[in-house]
């Protein structure tokens, strides 16, 4: 049977700032989807992260399907029209554009599909995370489709001995979506290379090179231009399909040990490291620390089975302690250095504002003519030193 996986999610309200949507927000949004469903869906869950709202749904229409988008974005709707009846903070805030456009890709919110023919038995991941961007995704999905430090597969599966292809894409170019396919491990270099830098390329997709099965999708987007303006961070989602020819569910998960650093926290403005939480929980320290949750699923004939809370384990409660201790150790130094993200990626424009408003009070100091002579010489000092 050929389904389709596909996750939305939004921020769309939440209680007390950017903590945690309201109980009556997301059961409004799940009754939307379970009313809409019937026609549509073989299958949903709704979950939580931080302050998102997750929509994943089976189906059997394919990707990027106007219906099923226009479903979420419906939903959405509904959750934004409660959120200010209740007065929430940020209503509606990830719904970017007035209307609907065939697509939410664009619109604000979060998206990541994936379309296969189901294996007699069919686990995957889905991963969501919350004041970060999807950069964040970058090294846990390298360290497990790449690695055979974090995935024992590429030793022990003869499935897994070809590799994969990882498909890149550079957010920074608003034209158009400018990706590039590199294979590993034959370019696992070339990949390195692109992937150290999380604000700029961000993994779209991964396949298997042995059977050309879809492996991983990130809510991978050009973000920097919706609106016309730069737009943030957040929300974005994976889903990994795991086992067989892919990485095992733990190999998967190994990387997220980690807790690397990545951009969000605050104002989406600050470097901070990737905690592993239970589902369905709230944003709290310094709006952050940015945060990930994991569901281990199955899917057959569409359906799903129950979600498993893949970080709700005692290992995982000394992994929180560890990136706990990380993020109050970043949050020292406050503004400075790698603490804050640099200009050209700071969202809020306040400091952007400042700086214009500096650069025009800076002069060039007039040198007096002995610094001037000095200098002069230095230079020609130099140029003679190259010719020869």
């Amino acid at each position: 049977m050929r389904i389709t996986l596909s996750c939305i999610k939004a921020d769309v309200g939440a209680i007390g700032g950017h903590i945690k949507p309201s109980v009556r927000l997301t059961e409004t949004v799940e009754q939307f989807v379970k009313e809409k469903a019937k026609k549509l869906l073989l299958s949903y869950r709704i979950s939580t992260a931080g302050d998102d709202v997750a929509i994943l749904m089976a189906h059997e229409r394919g990707i990027d399907d106007r219906e099923i988008h226009q479903l979420a974005w419906d939903a959405f709707l509904e959750g934004t029209r409660v959120a200010k009846e209740q007065g929430l903070y940020g209503a509606g805030q990830d719904l970017l554009k007035d209307s609907f456009s065939g697509n939410v890709k664009g619109l604000g919110p979060g998206s990541c599909e994936m379309e296969f023919e189901e294996r007699p038995n069919e686990p995957f991941l889905l991963f969501a995370a919350d004041k970060t961007n999807p950069g964040a995704f970058n090294l846990p999905l390298y360290l497990a489709f790449a690695d055979p430090m974090y995935c024992a597969g590429f030793l022990l599966s003869p499935k897994m001995a070809k590799g994969f292809t990882f498909t890149i894409m550079d957010v920074n170019h608003t034209e158009g979506d400018r990706v590039i396919e590199l294979n590993a491990p034959e370019e696992l270099y070339d990949i390195a290379c692109l992937l150290r830098d999380n604000e700029r390329f961000v993994i779209e997709s991964i396949r298997s090179r042995g059977t050309g099965e879809i492996g991983a999708v990130v809510s991978t987007s050009r973000l920097h231009n919706i609106a016309g303006t730069y737009t943030g961070k957040d929300d974005p989602v994976a889903l990994v399909r795991t086992q067989g020819a892919f990485p095992a569910t733990g190999e998967v998960l190994s990387p997220y040990r980690i807790g690397h650093y990545v951009a969000g926290t605050m104002r989406g403005s600050h470097n901070g490291p990737l905690m592993p939480v239970k589902q369905n929980g709230a944003i709290s320290f310094f709006d952050g620390p940015p945060i990930v949750t994991g569901a281990a699923l199955c899917v057959h004939g569409g359906k799903f089975t129950e979600a498993v809370d893949v970080f709700d384990h005692p290992f995982w409660d000394w992994v929180r302690n560890n990136v706990a201790q990380k993020a109050a150790e970043i949050r020292m130094q406050g503004f400075s250095g790698p603490a804050m993200l640099p200009f050209a990626e700071l969202e809020y424009g306040g400091v952007v504002e400042k700086m214009g408003q500096l650069d025009r009070r800076f002069v060039v100091r007039e040198e007096k003519g002995a610094e001037r002579h000095a200098r002069a010489g230095a230079a020609t000092r130099t140029k003679r030193a190259i010719q020869a």
